[in-house]
């Protein structure tokens, strides 16, 4: 039933000789179920990535990866059709999204559908803590403060490592291609600059929007609790509040986004680079369904560390705890020149988040490595790497051409 025959039934009602208190109740009643039934109409926004692909008759499964330290890691697999190259791809997604950010905006525009559709057998990845990964051997993380502790370093030196080789196996190969956005390609750093070993068993690293460096961020809200990092994360620390943002905060967020899409529109512009007008209302409402996915408090904190800082490096703990954990009153740095996999980079110059500085910074520090430094002419702007109007015709047929050559 689509939203307006709610209010089709009611003044059906009210036509009718009914008495004041009836009809004021019949049109609270009417009012709250079309509140929650805008949201439900987008079917997508409320399926989970199996689902998605299943609705659209993809072939998929679901993989669980156990960690060396005890997370249980969800993969979702969309299996290849026949007379396809099978060529295995691992797809790691960004901040605050996960596996559903590739699907969720149906096969037109969805990478997931375009890459199995080019007979890719596709992975999709999900890092500890996002809802399909949020689960460990030991550890509840609703009662557990010690499964949030974590940042991206973790899944870079644990969760990545373990998704590639579990792919590897299950797929008979020793190499597979790797496409990664925003956080995607930090974890992807992390993993070279840690386990210099996994350069042979990726192909080729697709970057979209590559973040290693954040020091010339343009986006003013999050440069600003960067200047407030560690106040941030103090009162973050005293209310435990390890899960940001917390899931009754999304419960309603995502209630308030099925109701007016213009309101978070100018929300997520302001603090996550969004451009609302290139982005049709059903691929917004879908992706709004799965959007934002929460993070540890740490993990959050360590990526506003390397906007304050300017520097790629590991967690920042205090001096003291530096010296005991690293040996040293500063983190270390990740070591760039230690990736030999080629990486092709696509940047814009309209993502707040990633700006064209940084990722000209990063291709430098590849040297060799860096395959290729795509600026994509057209406003692209942070989220618009997955919902975009235009991504597929800027980006993703430029993916296909470099990935095919590997």
């Amino acid at each position: 039933m689509q939203g307006t025959s709610y209010y089709q039934l009611a003044f059906s009602v009210l036509n009718k000789k009914t008495n004041k208190m009836a009809n004021q109740k019949v049109l609270s009643v009417c009012f709250f179920i079309h509140l929650f039934g805008v949201f439900a109409d987008k079917e997508n926004a409320r399926l989970t990535t199996p689902q998605i692909l299943t609705k659209y008759g993809y072939p998929n499964e679901v993989h669980y990866v156990t960690t060396s330290d005890g997370y249980i890691l969800a993969l979702h697999r969309i299996l290849p059709g026949k007379n396809t190259t099978h060529k295995p791809v691992l797809v790691l997604h960004g901040l605050f999204v996960d596996s559903s950010s590739f699907v969720s905006t149906g096969v037109d525009h969805g990478l997931g559908f375009i890459l199995a559709d080019e007979g890719y057998d596709v992975w999709l990845g999900n890092v500890r803590g996002t809802p399909s990964s949020r689960n460990h051997t030991t550890l509840n993380p609703n009662r557990d403060p010690k499964f949030w502790d974590f940042s991206w370093n973790e899944m870079g030196t644990i969760d990545l490592p373990a998704m590639v080789d579990h792919v590897l196996n299950v797929t008979h190969q020793a190499s597979l291609h790797y496409v990664g956005y925003s956080q995607g390609t930090t974890i992807f750093f992390v993993m070279m600059a840690t386990h210099p070993n996994y350069n042979a068993k990726i192909k080729v690293h697709v970057a979209m929007a590559p973040v290693a460096y954040l020091g010339h961020m343009k986006s003013v809200p999050i440069r600003t609790m960067a200047t407030w990092k560690d106040f941030l994360n103090f009162w973050f620390k005293a209310f435990k509040i390890n899960e940001v943002p917390p899931k009754n905060a999304v419960f309603v967020l995502r209630r308030v986004c099925s109701v007016s899409s213009r309101f978070c529109n100018l929300v997520f512009m302001a603090i996550f680079s969004y451009k609302p007008n290139q982005v049709d209302s059903n691929t917004l409402t879908s992706f709004l369904g799965h959007f934002p996915v929460p993070i540890s408090r740490k993990q959050g904190h360590h990526y506003l560390q390397i906007v304050k800082s300017g520097y790629f490096r590991r967690y920042d703990f205090g001096r003291m705890k530096n010296e005991e954990v690293y040996g040293f009153s500063t983190p270390p740095s990740y070591n760039l020149s230690l990736v030999t996999t080629k990486c092709h980079l696509f940047y814009s110059r309209d993502d707040l988040a990633v700006s064209e500085e940084d990722a000209v910074r990063v291709c430098k520090e590849l040297g060799g490595a860096c395959g290729s430094s795509n600026l994509v002419n057209g406003s692209i702007k942070h989220l618009d790497w997955v919902i975009g109007i235009r991504i597929r015709e800027l980006v993703y047929s430029k993916l296909l051409r470099i990935m095919a050559n590997y």
